[in-house]
């Protein structure tokens, strides 16, 4: 027997004011761009993702002409495309409404003839989750992910050739300049969270060098030097207990630890002579960005505005490009050339998304650290305690950031206070925090939510009695999760696209997750029982207080449906005050009206349990 759950209310509007109304909307619909990418061999060439048609696509972008083109479209949208060096073929993934199992396709940079569509990219690969993908001139290597485990391909034109395979997670990362090396991700240790590196010759035939630095301590390699002949591959660690970096003369088995002064954790990138690095320094959830002179072994300091970089790279001249926004204003391409002069890059057209409220800091002392939390209120605002959402980001590995969120400004909009928690297991402060959670996931977070909803209700800025607990994906999962445990704290709940029975959700997850899931517990469920019983919501569904609303995705391969219908049963049984929203899709969309009207349903619900 099928359990009929109470369907989510949509609202026709959220505010009576007809601006107000506009202007939450607004914010969604404005029209964006990332970061162009472009040819290696071609600049001129470029890809980007935008929503200008109403959903995200991969969009051409000819510099040359300043010509513009949609490349794809798709119902539920399409984000992961690259374009070959020589600039002549547009590579993007094919999956099905949003599951991301699929594969590449592959179509002319210029345009599909009348009638035609993209064809498979490598013929002989099989479906499954990416697993990287690497473009050269001649030699092509893509990744893909299945129940059974990790299988890398290469092509020179020709049929492709298995060179890697293994039951453990891994991956396509680097490809040499001159497309003889190639690098690989791997966990054959057993831990896909601190992944080991291999580079292996293009044909597989010989492993030329090996890297691992022991439990515990993860290895990334970002990218091989861009000159032919350089077998240099720059690297990331974390050996001294943060994101730091390293290059590795594969060729020679020898590497240069490379000692950035600056506070928080780095990234970076090759300038494109392969003199000097680009760095992306994060710390206090805020971005700079920096030129390393690798022959001087000097850092310089690029002046940007104050906010977060969502992406950077140089350009051929040495023009560094970079993607920013901050809490208060809408995201923006920038271009920082090499004159010292700073300007937008590439802005579409259209109305500009409504600014929205600054975000300030708070440094909450706990007894497993300090936490870091973000927080915006309302424009205007009352004396004296506000309701407050404590909106709790995914990952569990990433953060909030001095950011612009079109989702936080209709909050503040509807006279909710925001708060940002970057939890233990949060990037960017180091890998002990990162790695915190191991062990005890779920209920180590909703120590440190506790500790920061204390002091945002003793600072005066919460009001006790309505506190909403709010967040996606590994923010669903402990939404859920501290409306059982901590049920006395919160007032509603909001859960998107969450774990909601751990067991199951294993069951029938994505194998990438499945091996993420191994190594943060320590093992599976079957090795495992009683721990992933205390870290499952599904466990404390029973003591669930508070009103609240589950949004899930009918083919999301991340938090599967199954494990959400456990939960959603078990409320049912109890007659919990509850309402659900299914939709088609994955893990989340990428369909701007669908993004709103989710938005709307998560509002107009809370405002209405609330009073």
């Amino acid at each position: 027997m099928t359990t009929t759950h109470p369907a989510a209310q949509v609202p026709d509007r959220l505010f009576d004011d007809p601006e107000a109304e506009r202007r939450w909307r607004a914010r969604f619909t404005a029209h964006r761009v990332s970061l162009p990418d472009w040819a290696l061999e071609a600049p001129d060439r470029c890809l980007y993702v935008s929503n200008a048609s109403g959903v995200w696509e991969i969009y051409a972008w000819d510099r040359s002409t300043d010509t513009h083109r949609q490349v794809t479209d798709r119902p539920n949208g399409t984000s992961h495309a690259t374009v070959s060096p020589d600039g002549e073929q547009i590579w993007w993934f094919n999956d099905t409404d949003g599951d991301e199992f699929g594969s590449w396709v592959v179509e002319p940079y210029g345009g599909l003839p009348s009638g035609s569509t993209a064809q498979p990219a490598v013929p002989g690969v099989h479906d499954g989750y990416p697993a990287g993908l690497q473009l050269g001139l001649k030699v092509t290597a893509v990744g893909a992910s299945t129940d059974d485990g990790t299988t890398i391909w290469v092509t020179r034109g020709g049929p492709a050739e298995v060179v890697y395979t293994s039951e453990h997670d891994g991956g396509v990362s680097a490809l040499s300049r001159d497309e003889t090396l190639l690098a690989i991700s791997h966990s054959e240790h057993g831990d896909s969270r601190h992944p080991a590196l291999r580079v292996i010759t293009v044909d597989g035939a010989e492993t030329v060098a090996e890297k691992w630095d022991g439990e515990g301590k993860g290895l990334d390699a970002i990218a091989f030097c861009p000159v032919a002949g350089d077998s240099r591959l720059l690297v990331s660690h974390e050996r001294r207990g943060r994101e730091e970096l390293l290059i590795w003369d594969v060729r020679a088995d020898t590497e240069t630890e490379l000692v950035i002064d600056l506070p928080g954790e780095v990234s970076a990138d090759w300038y494109t002579d392969g003199r000097a690095l680009l760095i992306a320094h994060t710390h206090q959830s805020r971005n700079t960005l920096h030129r390393y002179d690798l022959d001087t072994h000097t850092l310089s300091t690029l002046h940007t505005p104050n906010g977060t970089i969502g992406s950077a790279g140089t350009r051929p001249d040495g023009t560094v490009e970079y993607s920013w926004s901050n809490a208060s204003r809408p995201s923006v391409v920038r271009a920082l050339f090499t004159d010292g002069t700073d300007r937008v890059l590439l802005e579409p057209p259209g109305e500009k998304a409504p600014h929205s409220e600054p975000l300030t800091d708070a440094f909450v002392p706990t007894t497993g650290g300090e936490v870091h939390a973000l927080v915006a209120r309302p424009a205007d605002a009352p004396e004296g305690p506000l309701p407050t959402v404590f909106a709790i980001h995914g990952g569990p590995h990433a953060a909030d950031e001095d950011r612009f969120s079109a989702y936080r400004a209709v909050w503040l909009d509807a006279g909710f206070a925001v708060v940002h928690v970057n939890y233990r297991g949060s990037t960017g402060y180091g890998s002990v925090w990162r790695d915190a959670i191991e062990g005890r996931p779920g209920l180590t977070e909703l120590e440190d939510i506790a500790a920061v909803q204390d002091w945002a209700v003793a600072s005066g800025l919460a009001d006790p009695a309505r506190c909403v607990i709010n967040g996606a994906s590994w923010g669903g999962y402990l939404s859920l999760l501290a409306l059982g445990v901590q049920p006395e704290r919160w007032a509603a709940g909001v859960a998107g696209v969450p774990v909601a029975d751990y067991v199951a959700a294993y069951e029938d997850e994505m194998e990438p997750l499945r091996a993420f899931d191994r190594a943060l517990f320590g093992g599976s469920p079957q090795d495992l029982p009683e721990l992933y019983e205390q870290c499952s919501p599904l466990t404390y569904v029973d003591q669930v207080r508070a009103p609240l609303i589950v949004l899930a995705g009918e083919n999301d391969p991340r938090c599967p449906i199954r494990q959400i219908d456990n939960y959603l049963d078990r409320l049912a049984e109890r007659g919990a005050p509850y309402e659900v929203y299914r939709y088609e899709a994955g893990h989340g969309s990428l369909v701007v009206a669908e993004t709103i009207k989710q938005t709307a349903i998560e509002v107009d619900f809370t405002r209405r349990v609330l009073g």
